[in-house]
């Protein structure tokens, strides 16, 4: 599964392109991070579709992973999953 996240300092935004291309007024849309249009998005414009202070990138998980949530410490983000019964940090 891919998911997207911010790998700064700051949080999670996107460029006024990439909210344009996904149909967005705002640089902080409500948008499942595993939407398949947004990691299109970020894929095809790379840095461009980073917001302030954002640094977009587009991480996977096994797709046999049974739970997953995004973790961050300010507006920096990884990622914390269960396989196998195990926590797993990304």
């Amino acid at each position: 599964m891919k998911i997207c996240i911010n790998k700064c300092f700051g949080g999670f935004s996107l460029s006024d392109e990439a909210s344009q291309m996904l149909g967005f007024k705002t640089r902080y849309p409500q948008i499942s991070r595993t939407d398949p249009r947004l990691i299109e998005v970020v894929s095809t414009l790379g840095e461009a579709a980073n917001g302030f202070c954002a640094r977009l990138a587009i991480v996977s998980i096994p797709d046999e992973a049974t739970d997953w949530e995004i973790e961050a410490y300010d507006g920096f983000e990884g990622i914390i999953y269960v396989l196998d019964g195990k926590l797993r940090h990304l």
